[in-house]
């Protein structure tokens, strides 16, 4: 994979290393349509990790190989039809371009082997009540006391915090001037006395997501990255990278595939006006797998642009949206059930007329409703391609 001489080759070494070494209950757990847990994503990054393809863009000497773009894309390609968990992507896709980038050298040999070996599991502390898509409105203090922090407020919509044991967080460090210009970006121990995580149930029953509290919790002075109240322009580095990842367009070209398989199961798919619109919905998925791979490019070439990305969140974000709804008309009634307790038992559609594809859909179709807001919500980010690219 390494070096990567066809695209048909390394499909195969992927493909071959996925069936060899993923265990067979994650496959399966994911094939029914259940969330990975934490251990399954846990045992499988590490396993990933030995080839060094949990961060993949990584440089080697912490814990990458150095694959190009277009690589990692085959990589992710092959996870997504698998299926398999994905790596961390708060560890992987977020803190860690942040940390290679304005992080110290000890911080980067410290932190980031962890990272890409989910030694440590990262959630992000950015949005706040009354400061989310307005995000330099923050009011989340830390004051300088010596050579420590004391953090002291208020984080929300936290995704996977329970499971988090750091977290990465912008906070105020400073009134004084524009608000952007107060934020600093710190790294806090979610053991630290003062911490406290709370989750929020979502419409498909899960707590994906929790408010965190800090009360005056101590953070070393040497978990700052990079300077003081220059927090917003590594937030603005790491939302690049963020928003990228929210067009998953991977994920979009398997569940187009599920999504026909429902389709044909159901007896919907000789319905000329619903193949319309799963043929309208393939003609956009390539077209944003098209714009990924514009974007990378230019990631390369070092002209990424924040803006591009923001369109890459709109498109991928609504598609995301357009396919869970599809499915929900083609399954009908029987993509209605969400009866937890029978899906965590193992209960799948297995009744006259039902399917196992089926069982998911409305907890698929609930939890995907945040994906336009998520990230920057589509709004604002209409508005910032409005203002920064069409002029």
């Amino acid at each position: 994979l390494h070096s990567f001489p066809t695209r048909r080759s390394s499909d195969l070494e992927v493909r071959r290393f996925v069936k060899d070494r993923l265990p067979a209950d994650i496959r399966e757990r994911l094939r029914l349509g259940h969330p990975p847990r934490k251990q399954d994503t846990v045992t499988w990054q590490r396993i990933l990790n030995e080839k060094g393809w949990a961060a993949p863009h990584w440089p080697r000497e912490f814990g990458g190989a150095e694959l190009g773009q277009a690589e990692r894309l085959i990589l992710l390609d092959e996870l997504f039809r698998a299926p398999a968990p994905l790596p961390q992507v708060f560890n992987v896709g977020m803190l860690g371009p942040v940390l290679l980038k304005f992080g110290t050298e000890a911080q980067k040999r410290h932190f980031l082997p962890k990272l890409a070996n989910l030694d440590i599991w990262f959630c992000q502390g950015f949005s706040e009540p009354g400061s989310g898509s307005d995000l330099a409105s923050l009011r989340t203090s830390a004051k300088r006391e010596g050579d420590q922090y004391i953090v002291n407020g208020q984080k929300t919509w936290t995704t996977l915090g329970q499971y988090g044991e750091w977290i990465f967080c912008l906070v105020r460090t400073s009134t004084e001037g524009k608000p952007q210009t107060g934020i600093s970006f710190l790294l806090i121990d979610m053991k630290s006395p003062g911490v406290t995580v709370r989750p929020i149930k979502l419409l498909d029953g899960e707590c994906e997501v929790n408010e965190v509290f800090f009360d005056n919790v101590e953070v070393p002075a040497e978990n700052l990255i990079g300077e003081e109240n220059k927090g917003w322009t590594y937030a603005k580095h790491l939302l690049s990278h963020e928003r990228t990842n929210i067009a998953d367009v991977n994920r979009a070209k398997r569940e187009l595939e599920r999504l026909k398989r429902i389709a044909k199961a159901e007896g919907v798919y000789d319905d000329i006006r619903f193949r319309d619109e799963i043929a309208k919905l393939e003609v956009d998925v390539v077209a944003l797998e098209m714009m990924v791979l514009r974007v990378l490019a230019a990631e390369k070439s070092g002209k990424q642009s924040l803006d591009v990305a923001g369109l890459l969140k709109i498109r991928g974000s609504e598609i995301q949206q357009r396919y869970s709804e599809l499915m929900m008309l083609a399954g009908g009634p029987f993509s209605l059930p969400l009866i937890r307790e029978a899906m965590e038992a193992g209960w799948q559609g297995n009744f006259p007329g039902g399917h196992p594809q089926l069982a998911p859909l409305s907890s698929t179709y609930f939890n995907l409703r945040k994906t336009t807001i998520y990230g920057g919500s589509n709004e604002v980010q209409r508005n910032i391609v409005a203002q920064t690219i069409l002029g």
